[in-house]
């Protein structure tokens, strides 16, 4: 038997019943990126809630304080993210992925220094649909494309391409004092860890459930002017393809995604990465790539 398939898509189904309010349509598609084994995203869909999640990888050589990978992390997270906002409905998103983020680290088991600056850690892009409304949260780069027909937006959380910026420019007036491109790699992953889940810094979920309340969030609505038509989750694996290879605009993504379906979108991103080997994404050549559209038809 040969290997199974390791993206993958899930159908669609309504998130109400039929007639009682509009209803969410949901496709979904991760790849992990090409050589890994192992993917550190995680798409899924629970009800009316739909999420993105896109595990921060490990650079070769470091240490993490924890026996466990973001593999690991992610797939915990979503899974604890879907219990708390079925167990609280009416509770805010960044509430239940606090609750999450606190659930997950009594997973770990004590194993683990869960104060490590390397601990696991991910992005979190969030819409749930709520009858007459949508909620979304984003938290670090994992950005949420919005279409309510008269206008497109684009939720993304910068803080953490702000916080490389500035190390970036610090590094570069600093002499470089005969030190190889290792150590230099080693010294900025080492001050980037030092400013996650810090003011001044960056916010990502991982074991502080504080960060949670960092998210950004916003409410549409799904009835009426200005009703949410469609949106798409995405990790940064998937938004490069307008963001790092300039493949076409929001708009032209979420046609595309909607067009081709989620996997569509990978594959053009694929493509890419193969005919522009040289556009490196933060020091990785590929990345685990992941698409969540979300489509919404009039209530009846």
């Amino acid at each position: 038997m040969g290997a199974p398939d390791r993206r993958y898509a899930t159908g669609s189904r309504p998130a109400r019943p039929v007639g009682t309010a509009p209803m969410m349509r949901v496709r979904s598609a991760s790849d992990p990126a090409p050589g890994r084994l192992e993917n550190e995203d995680v798409v899924f869909q629970f009800g009316p809630l739909a999420g993105v999640l896109d595990g921060a990888t490990v650079p070769e050589g470091f240490d993490t304080g924890c026996v466990h990978g973001p593999a690991w992390y992610v797939r915990h997270l979503a899974a604890r993210i879907g219990l708390a906002v079925a167990s609280r409905p009416a509770a805010t998103l960044m509430s239940s992925l606090a609750a999450a983020i606190l659930a997950v680290r009594a997973d770990h088991g004590g194993e683990c220094d869960l104060d490590h600056p390397g601990t696991p850690s991910s992005t979190v892009c969030l819409l749930r649909e709520g009858g007459d409304q949508v909620d979304y949260l984003v938290l670090c780069d994992s950005p949420l494309v919005l279409d309510t027909g008269d206008r497109l937006d684009v939720v993304s959380d910068d803080r953490l391409d702000a916080a490389l910026d500035d190390l970036r420019r610090t590094a570069a007036a600093l002499p470089d004092g005969g030190v190889d491109a290792a150590t230099r790699f080693h010294r900025a992953v080492t001050a980037q860890r030092g400013l996650m889940n810090r003011t001044h810094g960056y916010w990502a979920a991982a074991s502080d459930p504080d960060a949670a309340y960092h998210g950004v969030t916003g409410t549409l609505p799904l009835r009426g002017p200005g009703a949410l038509r469609r949106a798409a989750l995405l990790s940064d694996g998937a938004s490069c393809a307008v963001e790092q290879f300039g493949l076409f605009d929001w708009a032209g993504l979420l046609d595309v995604t909607a067009a081709e379906g989620p996997e569509g979108l990978i594959d053009r991103v694929r493509a890419a990465e193969r005919d522009h080997p040289d556009r490196l994404r933060r020091h990785k050549r590929t990345d685990d790539a992941s698409a969540v559209l979300c489509e919404f038809a009039p209530a009846a």
